[in-house]
């Protein structure tokens, strides 16, 4: 048995709940003073543990002994309002299954792998459902996405799934990449065109696109404002999250700087979300 560990500043907790989600072997130690955590996750295999330290840095030790028996529930189906069903599962009879017990939602499998968004996080979730009003209000529409920040793919794949047009979605992470590429192999979703990209550094098409969502942290959500803004076309819908409740005021003020509003803002606990677009749109509607 080995165990890769690694201390992190407490602030980024969630996060690496986010991207650990659905692993029973992760564990999170608060150290004492409150301003750090000490995460360690217990792998089966050496070359498992060289993976995450490959990824994320850390070190690797190795147990003697160690119980690997605990029984552990999977993951409960995330629903996603009368719309979408997430789940981990990926056996074809199980999948039958919840797709005959829910006739009416599309199903989107998502198993945990190291990637943001798996659906049952606040700021996925949450990016989910307001993606499913903006997909009702633009029903028989070819509509087109960005998607940035895609982690596991999930937002561009439910985009497809309730009726987009064309799907743009990017991550600077290349294993987060090779994740959307396999989700997206699951789901058998085409459409979407997935590419390893910085968007600080990004040019979005000169037409700009229907809807852009970018799930990221509040100090990047800061530095990219103005590509969103000249990714999002006139009257676009622009959904981000990622922005913690602490943080909402510094980032709703420098996209305003950028010309962009917010008409709906919902928080879940520590984490904010939002629904807006440019504000010469949202004033024009009113």
């Amino acid at each position: 048995m080995f165990v890769w560990s690694k201390l992190s500043g407490a602030k980024w907790m969630d996060a690496w709940e986010e991207r650990f989600a659905g692993n029973p072997n992760l564990v999170i130690e608060l150290i004492k003073g409150g301003k750090s955590i000490r995460l360690r996750l217990f792998c089966q295999s050496k070359q498992e543990a060289e993976a995450i330290v490959a990824q994320f840095g850390g070190s690797i030790s190795q147990l003697a002994h160690a119980e690997w028996t605990k029984p552990v529930a999977p993951p409960r189906p995330v629903k996603v309002r009368t719309a979408l069903l997430l789940t981990p599962e990926v056996r074809p009879r199980e999948l039958a299954l919840l797709q005959q017990d829910h006739p009416q939602r599309q199903i989107i499998m998502i198993p945990p792998e190291m990637a943001f968004g798996t659906g049952d996080h606040a700021t996925t979730s949450t990016c989910l459902r307001l993606l499913v009003d903006v997909a009702r209000a633009r029903r028989g529409t070819n509509w087109s996405v960005a998607d940035l920040g895609t982690g596991t793919g999930v937002l561009a794949i439910a985009a497809r799934k309730l009726g987009s047009g064309p799907v743009y979605a990017c991550d600077f992470d290349p294993f987060a990449v090779d994740v959307v590429k396999r989700n997206l192999a699951r789901n058998g979703t085409d459409g979407i065109e997935v590419q390893e990209q910085d968007v600080l550094q990004w040019k979005p098409r000169k037409a700009g696109y229907s809807v852009v969502m970018a799930n990221l942290f509040s100090t990047v959500l800061i530095q990219a404002w103005p590509v969103i803004a000249k990714a999002l076309a006139s009257d676009g819908d622009l959904i981000v999250s990622g922005i913690l409740a602490t943080q909402a005021w510094d980032v709703f003020t420098a996209a305003a700087g950028e010309g962009l509003g917010f008409t709906q803002v919902i928080r879940k606990g520590k984490w904010v979300t939002a629904r807006g677009g440019h504000l010469t749109d949202l004033i024009a509607a009113e």
